[in-house]
């Protein structure tokens, strides 16, 4: 997708630019909707899930807020401090030096954040008196699923790979993180600032990072399954040290059992490495978010809607603005999710909310954003009435699968489960993209992607696709975009 992008729309600032003019105002505003929205639930989770983690290491209260009202609220209430940290020390940078500063960031904390997760690897698996090998570390496991069988797992071991609670995590998790990566402009930001010959190595080179590396022909999993083999069975195998304090079901949920067992195997030492760890890996999130966020605002709604002429010097001026006004609201938005939703499943603080219940309702737009990009038959309408008929299929697979299988109770906690999040996400995914293939295949349209390449290009580059006239983007699709003859071989 990032290839296609260089290819079909290398200036373009935002994919929504692409989306705009490519199917008109109409489509605009619908995938403006996911846009935001994946920004919104995103941001929400990066805060709720580091101020959660900062409260149990330090003892700092979960929201820290300006407003009177809350500040009344914060006298009463222990969680009431860490949740302004995060997006207002990353607006400082963020506003000052932009994306930039925010590549800058994220190559210097990722050097930090690997040192920090190798020094546990090496503690857990070769120094600590607690665990200090594989063998122990196998045997304390046994231990633990004879005394507390998994259900869903081969013999209820935490020692298999055979888990059918985890296949199903897994699917769940795999179309939640297709809704995130194709619906926030986070991720397209990076194709865009990257250079057409490095974007699709970087890409494949961070994912191999992100999950698996290979090196001397010996297989080294990276972050997540470092995290889960380290810290995360450490949790379990040290059930009952005195060291290591008991998890409640909702610290468990609010992703605690990590900062937990690093206490416990290091001390203070231990709880102060992962509080860095945090911050460096939350902050590096979050600035991708406000940058995302600034630059829909900025050139999606302002330039689009209120200001088509803006000059360079206002752009920048509005979208520092923008930046400011995303980190300034997205504590209180996260403030009061944290105080109103009750704290389970999918609405705990947590990345459950992205990995769950995010495919539910940013699912059903991702084949359409594909086919946006990357494929010239691709119908508006299918793409249009796929994205948003697998919205509402997804809405209510849910709904009813939780009906059904819990007694038509539906309440924020029958609705969590796998089963009914897993309906859900399938149903939105799957009928967004089946509509949008489809409809595209029936009724096939024949686009010209000389019209997404001059955007924001030179003048003089593509001087065929620049129509004059308040109207002109209605003109270059009423042009462009028309139906393609059944015998035509797509490009």
């Amino acid at each position: 997708i990032a290839a296609k992008l260089k290819r079909n729309a290398p200036n373009a600032h935002t994919w929504l630019e692409i989306i705009a003019t490519r199917w008109g105002t109409l489509a605009h505003g619908i995938f403006l909707f996911f846009g935001l929205a994946t920004n919104i639930i995103v941001s929400s989770m990066l805060i709720l899930g580091g101020s959660a983690t900062v409260t149990d290491l330090t003892g700092m209260s979960t929201i820290a807020v300006s407003t009177n009202t809350l500040a009344r609220t914060m006298k009463s209430n222990k969680h009431l401090q860490a949740m302004f940290l995060i997006p207002l020390g990353v607006a400082i940078y963020v506003v000052a030096g932009g994306m930039r500063a925010t590549l800058l960031c994220d190559y210097t904390h990722t050097t930090v954040l690997f040192a920090i997760i190798l020094t546990f690897v090496f503690t857990v698996y070769a120094t600590s008196d607690k665990i200090g090998s594989i063998s122990k570390m196998h045997e304390l496991l046994s231990t633990a699923s004879q005394a507390s069988p998994v259900p869903g797992n081969a013999g209820g071991s935490y020692l298999t790979m055979r888990s059918k609670n985890g296949l199903i995590f897994g699917v769940i998790n795999i179309i939640g993180n297709f809704a995130t990566v194709f619906n926030d402009q986070a991720y397209w930001q990076r194709a865009i600032a990257s250079r057409p010959a490095t974007c699709v190595k970087a890409y494949l080179l961070g994912g191999l990072a992100w999950y698996i590396s290979l090196k001397f022909s010996t297989i080294v999993f990276a972050i997540p399954f470092t995290f889960a083999t380290t810290l995360g069975l450490a949790a379990i195998a040290l059930k009952g040290d005195p060291a290591m304090r008991i998890l409640s079901p909702a610290d468990v949920s609010a992703g605690l059992p990590a900062p937990a067992a690093a206490a416990a195997l290091l001390g203070k030492a231990g709880a102060a490495a992962m509080l860095v760890l945090l911050f460096l890996a939350v902050t590096s999130a979050t600035s991708a978010e406000l940058i995302a966020v600034s630059s829909i605002l900025t050139y999606d709604v302002y330039k689009r809607y209120i200001n088509p002429s803006a000059t360079e010097g206002q752009i920048m001026r509005v979208s520092h603005y923008m930046a400011s006004f995303s980190s300034t609201s997205a504590s209180p938005w996260a403030g009061s999710t944290y105080e109103k939703l009750p704290r389970v499943s999918f609405l705990t603080p947590t990345h459950i909310i992205n990995q769950t219940f995010m495919g539910v309702v940013l699912g059903s737009a991702v084949v359409p954003i594909a086919l946006c990009v990357t494929w010239s038959k691709a119908s508006k309408w299918g793409c249009i009435v796929g994205s948003v008929g697998g919205f509402f299929s997804g809405i209510i697979a849910w709904l009813v699968t939780t009906s059904c299988l819990n007694g038509r109770v539906i309440n924020v906690t029958t609705s969590g489960g796998d089963y009914e999040m897993l309906a859900g996400n399938l149903a939105s995914i799957g009928v967004g993209g089946i509509i949008a293939v489809a409809w595209s295949l029936v009724s096939p349209e024949n686009f010209n992607f000389d019209v997404t390449r001059a955007i924001n290009a030179p003048h003089h580059l593509h001087p065929a696709t620049q129509p004059s006239g308040s109207d002109s983007a209605e003109k270059v699709h009423e042009v462009v975009v028309k139906k393609a003859p059944k015998d035509t071989v797509d490009e």
